[in-house]
């Protein structure tokens, strides 16, 4: 398997004869080579959110606009399996429904490989696959919703609906005692109109589809179905357990939720083929001025870049010579996000 450093030098020697494109050509090699070893339609989500300098939630978040990308690099793929190779921080619970019941209507077979990290509303995206892909270095990520609060000060802070309606709870039992009023006079007001109601309906949608899809797709046949989906989402949205959004589940503790995981190091060519890629999509976060890629092993493409949503026509090239269709140039299609 090429490392990172070697991935980094087989860049640069594309760059020092004259590609234009180095990191683009490196990535969609490899996107070519590990559809051609699995057979299966593969494709490319990711997004730059593990990079320090940081970026707007809207840039690298599941959004709106992922169902457009997704209608792009769907375009030419046969019916049949689907390879979604997944990194990404989530998004809205609403938003990753589109974005699950569009990939679903396409393609019957669905397994969610995930090289690092699928956190928040992109775990519940995998949930939808019939089965998830995971290395040791591989996680996924409490999909109990976060609540946006405004203190009074009009800073905005990111709350665990779950941890609004405990700490609900907590005040009504000590305002009983009427010297513990002054205490929480200052924090009720934070509450305002319907964030209870809000915060218990959005952990209710969250566990609703997740349930839903683990059923409909990963337990699909087995007669204990429901009750299993029903006991997985539940140990996923408990933030009682995980005390932070950010806590990092390993596949261990996926498979003690009674998700269906496959090891990445089963297959060794596999494995190389998967961490090239997603080696190669670093090197792209890391010195280019893309946040999200959307991607298929045709070379079919819709990258964000610098606040802008890019649809590229496919680069063949890199694909195998039987799968490689002459496109007619086109100049790129850009629209403001």
């Amino acid at each position: 398997m090429p490392t990172w450093g070697e991935i980094l030098v087989e860049i640069r020697e594309r760059a020092s004869q004259g590609d234009k494109a180095p990191f683009d050509y490196v990535r969609r090699k490899y996107l070519a080579e590990l559809h051609k070893y699995t057979s299966r339609n593969t494709i490319l989500y990711a997004t730059n959110w593990t990079d320090p300098r940081g970026f707007p939630p809207a840039f690298v978040s599941i959004g709106e606009d992922d169902v457009q990308a997704l209608m792009g690099v769907f375009k030419d793929l046969p019916s049949g399996g689907l390879d979604l190779i997944l990194h990404s921080p989530g998004g809205s619970a609403e938003t990753t429904e589109a974005v699950v019941s569009y990939v679903r209507s396409k393609f019957s077979d669905l397994r969610v490989i995930i090289p690092y990290a699928a956190m928040s509303a992109a775990t519940m995206l995998a949930c939808s696959a019939q089965k998830i892909v995971m290395g040791k270095h591989s996680f996924l990520g409490p999909i109990d919703p976060q609540m946006l609060i405004a203190d009074q000060y009009g800073n905005t802070k990111a709350v665990p609906a779950q941890a609004i309606l405990d700490q609900f709870e907590k005040a009504k039992q000590e305002c009983l005692d009427p010297r513990v009023l002054g205490v929480w006079a200052p924090i009720l007001p934070q509450y305002g109109p319907a964030l209870l109601i809000e915060s218990s309906e959005a952990l209710g949608l969250s566990k609703e589809l997740v349930a839903k899809w683990l059923e409909k797709y990963m337990f699909a046949g087995q007669g204990d179905a429901k009750q299993k989906a029903d006991a997985a989402a539940a140990s996923l949205a408990d933030h009682t357990t995980f005390k932070t959004h950010g806590r990092h589940i390993d596949r261990s503790q996926a498979r003690g939720f009674g998700l269906i995981i496959e090891d990445l190091e089963t297959d060794q060519k596999f494995q190389d083929l998967v961490l090239s890629v997603f080696h190669s999509m670093t090197h792209t976060f890391t010195s280019t001025t893309a946040v999200k890629i959307v991607e298929n092993h045709l070379g079919r493409a819709f990258l964000v870049q610098a606040g802008l949503f890019v649809q590229q026509p496919p680069t063949p090239s890199p694909a195998p010579p039987e799968q490689a269709k002459p496109t007619p140039s086109a100049t790129p299609q850009a629209k403001g996000e």
